[in-house]
């Protein structure tokens, strides 16, 4: 039920666009950044090292945010589209195939096959896109530069997962926040989201 929410709320914002949609990403990032802080204050003492991470994170989320906040619809829906290609993908290989961990002390679960399996499905779907927004398929570069770019997308996507699994190892919590019943807090459901976003922005810039 907490998911059919998520996903309503998300989808009706995105659909009326404009300032609903800003209002809507502005509020997300807002959330996201309470609960990363929260998360650096329990796994750091104050200092400089509390410091770092809370302005680091400040600019971490609010770059996100920015380019949540200004890509078109088209764009914002293949990021979406990606980040979840990224973890249908890694989930489903990482179950089928297992094998080594990445990193077992900060996400015991994550795989190398699981990586690999979420950057080639994440690799498709962005490729899907080129060859949907060209009306034609046809085997040029850019067909495969779509797909090096999802690929890519998909290995930013974990390193965002793995970033806030540090954090909550550091923190000694399980989730960044209990605000979404099932599901812990917004963090946890946007983490591999932020860097992707963050790279998308430039990305759309310099190839709109």
């Amino acid at each position: 039920m907490s998911a059919i929410v998520m996903l309503a709320i998300t989808g009706v914002a995105l659909w009326l666009g404009g300032f609903v949609w800003f209002v809507f990403v502005v509020a997300v990032a807002a959330t996201c950044f309470v609960e990363l802080a929260a998360l650096v204050r329990k796994g750091f003492a104050a200092g400089a090292g509390r410091t770092i991470g809370l302005l680091g994170g400040a600019i971490y989320v609010g770059l996100a945010g920015m380019s949540l906040a200004n890509l078109p619809a088209a764009v914002l829906l293949g990021v979406i589209a990606v980040v979840v290609a990224t973890d249908t993908g890694a989930y489903f290989s990482g179950r089928t195939i297992g094998g080594p961990k990445i990193a077992p002390r900060i996400s015991p679960s994550k795989t190398w096959a699981g990586l690999i399996g979420g950057a080639t499905l994440a690799g498709l779907v962005a490729a899907a896109a080129f060859v949907y927004n060209t009306g034609e398929f046809v085997m040029r570069p850019m067909l495969f530069i779509a797909f090096a770019i999802g690929a890519v997308l998909a290995v930013l996507a974990q390193c965002g997962d793995f970033f806030e699994s540090w954090l909550k190892r550091r923190a000694g919590v399980k989730d960044s926040s209990s605000l979404i019943p099932g599901h812990g807090g917004v963090l946890d459901r946007i983490d591999g989201m932020l860097p992707v976003a963050i790279a998308a922005f430039p990305l759309w810039a310099l190839h709109p």
